[in-house]
């Protein structure tokens, strides 16, 4: 097993970016907040979620440990 090793902030970065993509699908498809105010806020939370997964998981990548 590949070990990665990460330092607090850098791994606060990888959480919240999952934090942010899990946040926006599950607003996605709630039915508690209007339609309008439900979509815009998880579409934006899904995308700053995806956008960020790239150098979220370049940074994983650096620091492997083998």
């Amino acid at each position: 097993m590949k070990k990665v090793r990460l330092s607090i902030p850098q791994m606060m970065f990888v959480i919240g970016t999952r934090a942010a993509l899990a946040g926006g699908v599950a607003l996605l498809n709630s039915d508690r907040v209007k339609r309008q105010t439900r979509r815009r806020i998880g579409w934006m939370l899904a995308g700053i979620g995806v956008l960020t997964t790239v150098p979220a998981a370049m940074m994983a990548r650096r620091n492997l440990v083998a």
